[in-house]
C-alpha cells in the first residue's frame, strides 16, 4: 500500500495540475486505504479532505496605507475563522520597494470557501478597506499538491515540476518504502502493531529533515534551492529581509532556541533566529546586514511602570543626579546649571537619585544650594518624602511666614516663623507637586523635543516599550497631546501603552464614566494604544509609601468607593492597576475585589497591583486566584536604608517578596516607577533584582530572594509584556514577535554584578528600524536631534550619568554640621535599628548627613 501512495505522489507531482488527475490519486488512496483493515478511518478521511481548497487574495496598496491595511487583517482574520471549514490563513508581505500583499485562506471544501467568500460579513469588511487598493481583490483558487513547496503569490519562482519530481523520489519514496521494510526486517515480532507504525512514522520524517537541512552539500543546495530559499516550515512567506543582524550572541528568551548567531527581520517583526548560513538565506537586494562582531544582544526592555508621557513633557528642564557618585559633582553640575538658566526659569532635580549613592553619603544642605544658585530658583525632589528649595525658589513661588501648611504637607520653619526651603511629605506627597507645579513650564513646541529627548535617552538604555502608569496634575485627554503628535507623526522611538489615573478625588467614578465612553482597551496601534485604568482609582486607596513615616492606615469609607469604581470597570472589560505598598492595604482591596468578582466574574481581564512591597504569601495566592498579576519595581533599591531604619534589617530580606511571586506562578513584571522616586534606567533595577543590593551597597536579600540574570531579565522583557496584553507579542527574538531589540555595551549574563549598572546599548532597533547607535555602531545612528532650549540641563548632562572619577567626600565637615538633640521632626531621629545593622548608615562619620534630617538641612 505503501508503494502505492508514494506512486500516486509522484504522478501528482510530475504530471499537470487538473481536477481529473487530482481525483485518480485521491480515489486511488481512497480505495487502498479502504483495503486496510489496520486503518479503517483513513478512507473516509482521505476521501473527505481530496477537495480542501486554498484561496489566494492579492490587494495592491501603496507603502503609507501598510498599518491600517495590518489593522484591518486584524478584523477580518478572526471573522473566517469562525466560518464552517476555515483551516487557517497566512499573510504574505510586500518585499522593499513592492506593493502587492497576498492573503492565503484554506477551507475544507470549495462549498465552505464560497460560504465565506460570498458572505454579506465579507463584503461589509472589504468594503471599509476598498477605499485604500489601487485595484480590488485578485483571487486564484489552487488544488494542487504543488502547493506544499511553496504558495502561490509568494512573490518567488515556483520550484519546477520535475525538481519536486526529484524530491519526491529522492527523499519521500525511498522513506516512506524502505524504512518499513527496514523496520519489519529488525522487529519481526512488531510487525502491524501500533507502535512500529509510529517508529515508521518518526523515522521518515527524521529522515526528510536530515536531508533538507543537508543544504551546505551544492547537489542537495541546487536540487532543492527555491524550497530551501524560503523561510522553513512555520515561518512567514516573506521573500527578502529588511535587516540582517549576525555574527552575534544574541539572547533570544525563546526556550526552544534561547541562543543565535544571526536573526531576520522584515516589516517590523521578526523572521527568524538561528545560525549565520541560515538567516542569511533571507537576504536579498536591499537588505541591510550589521555584522556585530560577538556583541550580545537581548529584547528590547519593557518597563511596566513608568511615567513616560509626563516625565517626557519635563525632561528638558531636569537636571539628573541619576547615577552620580558624589554630592560634591552634583553641586558643581547645579551651579554650572544655575549659571546658564534664563530669568524666570529653575533648576529642578527631580527624584532618580539617593544621598547613599555619593560618596559624602549625605543630602546638600540648604545653604550649598543657596551657595551654588544665589539668584536662580533651584528646586530639589528627594524620593517621596521631601523637597529642598533655595531663597530665589521660595521667593518665586510666594512662601512665607504667613503661607498657611497646606493639607497635603508641612512647610519647615525656622524659630522666627520663616521658611526655611523644607518642604515635608506629611501625610502625602501632595505639597511637593503642587510646588513643582508652580515652576514655568516649556511651550507646547519644546515640549515635543523634550519628549523625543526622553525617548533616546530610554533607547540609549536599551528600552524599547513602556506601559505608562498616567500621574498626579496628568489629565486626559488634554495633557496627551504631545504623545498624540509624535504618534501621528511616526516619531515615537518607544512603544506605550497607556493606563488613565483618575484626577478629581470623590469624582473618580466620572472620570472612569467618561472614559470608558471614550476609549476601548486596545484600541490604537502596536506604538500607542490605550491600557485600561490607574494606577490611582480612587484618592482613598493610596497608601503613600514614605518610609520615614508610619504606615498609613486607609479610611474606613475606602472599599465603597474602590468598589463602584471597578464593578464598572469589570462591567466594561477594562482592565485595570492599583498603587498599594503595604499588605495590609492589598488586604483590603482583594476584599473588594472578590466581593465585585462574585458579581462580575473578571473572567481573564487583566488586573494587577503595582509595587506590593510588603504583600504576604496568602495575598499573592489571592491575587492568582483572580487571575490578577503583580508589576514590581526598583523602590527599594533607593529606599531600602530607610525601610530598614524603620522595620529592621529582617524584615527587608523578602521586600518586595518576588522570588516567591514567581515560585506561585503569578504574573511578574518589572518597571522604575521613575520619574520622580527611582531612577529610569533599567539596568539599576536589573542589579537590584541580581545583587539584592541598594544604590549605596546596603545588601538586603539573600540569595532566596535573589534572582538568576536570566530570569530578572525575562521579567523585564515578556514578563512585562503580560501588563499591556501583549504576551506572545513582544519580549522574545522568535518569529512574528515585534522586532525591537537591543545590542549592549558588556555581556550582562557574564560581567561582575558591579558592572551591571554601566550597561548601556550600542544598537537599539525599534519595529525593525535603528533608533540609536553608539560606538561601532554610530554610522547607523539616526540623525540628532538639537536639544531645546538652548539652555536645557539636557544639553549638558544627557541623562543617566556616565562614569567619571569621585570627587573626594569632605566627611569631617558633616560631623561638625550637626548640632541637634531630640526630635528632628523629620523621623524621630530613632536611627538604632540600621546603626546597628550592617547597613551604610551604621558609619558614625557619616550618619547624621545619610539620614538628611531637617534639623541638619537648616
Amino acid at each position: 500500500m505503501i508503494l502505492c501512495i508514494s506512486s500516486c505522489l509522484l504522478v501528482g507531482f510530475v504530471c499537470p495540475p487538473r481536477r481529473s488527475l487530482n481525483d485518480f490519486v485521491y480515489g486511488y488512496l481512497w480505495l487502498m486505504a479502504g483495503k486496510s483493515r489496520r486503518f479503517p478511518a483513513a478512507r473516509s478521511s482521505l476521501w473527505r479532505n481530496r477537495n480542501r481548497v486554498t484561496l489566494v487574495i492579492s490587494h495592491m496598496l501603496d507603502p503609507e496605507h501598510g498599518k491600517r491595511y495590518e489593522e484591518w487583517l486584524g478584523k477580518i482574520m478572526p471573522v473566517a475563522a469562525e466560518f464552517p471549514g476555515h483551516l487557517g490563513a497566512n499573510v504574505i508581505r510586500p518585499g522593499a520597494g513592492q506593493n502587492l500583499w497576498s492573503v492565503i485562506i484554506r477551507f475544507d471544501t470549495i462549498e465552505h470557501l464560497y460560504a465565506w467568500t460570498q458572505s454579506e460579513t465579507r463584503r461589509e469588511l472589504v468594503a471599509e478597506i476598498a477605499p485604500l487598493l489601487n485595484e480590488g481583490d485578485r483571487t486564484e483558487v489552487r488544488t494542487e499538491p504543488a502547493f506544499w513547496f511553496t504558495p502561490p503569490a509568494a512573490n518567488v519562482r515556483q520550484p519546477l515540476r520535475w525538481k519536486q519530481f526529484l524530491i519526491t523520489l529522492l527523499v519521500i519514496f525511498p522513506s516512506t518504502n524502505l524504512v518499513p521494510w527496514l523496520t519489519g526486517m529488525l522487529l519481526p515480532s512488531m510487525r502491524g502493531s501500533l507502535p512500529l507504525h509510529l517508529i515508521n512514522d518518526a523515522c521518515v520524517v527524521r529522515a526528510g529533515g536530515l536531508v533538507l537541512d543537508a543544504h551546505r552539500d551544492p547537489p542537495v543546495c541546487w536540487l532543492v534551492k527555491e524550497k530551501l530559499s524560503q523561510p522553513p516550515q512555520g515561518e512567514r512567506y516573506v521573500t527578502t529581509a529588511t535587516l540582517i543582524l549576525t555574527h552575534g550572541r544574541i539572547h533570544t528568551l525563546d526556550r526552544q532556541n534561547p541562543l543565535a548567531d544571526a536573526v531576520a527581520i522584515a516589516d517590523g517583526k521578526i523572521l527568524a533566529a538561528g545560525s549565520h548560513d541560515r538567516i542569511m538565506s533571507f537576504a536579498g537586494e536591499g537588505t541591510q546586514i550589521v555584522d556585530l562582531q560577538g556583541y550580545t544582544a537581548i529584547p528590547g526592555l519593557n518597563d511596566s511602570h513608568l511615567h513616560l508621557i509626563r516625565g517626557g513633557l519635563n525632561y528638558n528642564l531636569e537636571l539628573r543626579w541619576e547615577g552620580v557618585p558624589s554630592l560634591a559633582d552634583a553641586l558643581r553640575m547645579l551651579k554650572e546649571q544655575a549659571d546658564r538658566t534664563p530669568s524666570p526659569q529653575w533648576v529642578r532635580v527631580v527624584g532618580g537619585w539617593s544621598e547613599f549613592q555619593f560618596a559624602e553619603r549625605r543630602m546638600p544642605t540648604l545653604e550649598e544650594l543657596n551657595q551654588a544658585a544665589p539668584d536662580t530658583p533651584v528646586f530639589v525632589l528627594h524620593l517621596y518624602d521631601r523637597a529642598l528649595l533655595n531663597r530665589a525658589a521660595l521667593k518665586a513661588v510666594g512662601y512665607t511666614k504667613e503661607t498657611p501648611d497646606p493639607a497635603g504637607g508641612e512647610i519647615v520653619r525656622d524659630s522666627n516663623g520663616n521658611p526655611t526651603g523644607m518642604l515635608i511629605a506629611r501625610p502625602n506627597a501632595m505639597i511637593l507637586y503642587a510646588t513643582l507645579a508652580k515652576g514655568p513650564k516649556l511651550p507646547l513646541e519644546l515640549q515635543v523635543n523634550s519628549t523625543r529627548q526622553f525617548m533616546r535617552e530610554l533607547n540609549r538604555l536599551g528600552l524599547t516599550s513602556a506601559i505608562d502608569a498616567g500621574g498626579g496634575f496628568q489629565n486626559y485627554p488634554e495633557d496627551y497631546e504631545i504623545i498624540e503628535q509624535l504618534h501621528a507623526n511616526q516619531q515615537m522611538t518607544v512603544r506605550i501603552a497607556y493606563n488613565l489615573f483618575t484626577q478629581r478625588p470623590k469624582q473618580e467614578l466620572d472620570d472612569f464614566e467618561r472614559w470608558t465612553d471614550m476609549l476601548k482597551p486596545g484600541q490604537g496601534t502596536d506604538f500607542f494604544r490605550a491600557n485600561g485604568a490607574g494606577e490611582m482609582l480612587v484618592f482613598s486607596a493610596a497608601d503613600f509609601e514614605d518610609f520615614l513615616q508610619p504606615r498609613p492606615d486607609l479610611p474606613a469609607g475606602m472599599e465603597d468607593e474602590l468598589e463602584r469604581v471597578v464593578h464598572h470597570l469589570v462591567e466594561h472589560r477594562w482592565p485595570f492597576r492599583l498603587h498599594a505598598t503595604y499588605d495590609e492595604s492589598i488586604s483590603r482591596m482583594l476584599d473588594v475585589f472578590e466581593k465585585v468578582n462574585r458579581e462580575i466574574p473578571f473572567n481573564g481581564l487583566h488586573w494587577f497591583f503595582d509595587h506590593a512591597e510588603t504583600i504576604t504569601e496568602r495575598n499573592i495566592e489571592r491575587v492568582k486566584a483572580l487571575g490578577g498579576g503583580i508589576a514590581v519595581q526598583h523602590r527599594m533599591a533607593f529606599q531600602g536604608e530607610y525601610f530598614v531604619d524603620r522595620y529592621g534589617i529582617d524584615a527587608v530580606k523578602h521586600t518586595p517578596p518576588v522570588a516567591k511571586m514567581l515560585e506561585m506562578e503569578v504574573p511578574v513584571g518589572l518597571g522604575t516607577d521613575a520619574t520622580r522616586v527611582a531612577s529610569y534606567n533599567p539596568w539599576t533595577a536589573l542589579y537590584w533584582l541580581v545583587s539584592g543590593r541598594t544604590v549605596g551597597g546596603m545588601a538586603m536579600y539573600d540569595e532566596s530572594n535573589r534572582l538568576p540574570r536570566d530570569v530578572a531579565l525575562e521579567l523585564w522583557t515578556a514578563g512585562s509584556a503580560w501588563f499591556s496584553s501583549e504576551q506572545g507579542k513582544k519580549g522574545r527574538i522568535e518569529q512574528d514577535q515585534l522586532a525591537d531589540l537591543v545590542v549592549l555595551s558588556k555581556d550582562y549574563f557574564s560581567v561582575p554584578e558591579e558592572e551591571i549598572k554601566g550597561i548601556e546599548s550600542v544598537l537599539t532597533v525599534v519595529d525593525g528600524k535603528v533608533v540609536y547607535a553608539a560606538g561601532h555602531f554610530s554610522p547607523l545612528a539616526p540623525p540628532p536631534i538639537p536639544v531645546l532650549p538652548e539652555w536645557s540641563p539636557v544639553v549638558k548632562v544627557p541623562g543617566h550619568y556616565r562614569s567619571a572619577p569621585p570627587a573626594a567626600a569632605k566627611i569631617g565637615a558633616i560631623v561638625q554640621m550637626h548640632q541637634c538633640c531630640g526630635s528632628c521632626g523629620v523621623h524621630g531621629h530613632q536611627h538604632d535599628i540600621a546603626r546597628r545593622s550592617s547597613i551604610p548608615v551604621a558609619d558614625e562619620q557619616a550618619f547624621w548627613g545619610v539620614l538628611g534630617c531637617s534639623c541638619f538641612a537648616f
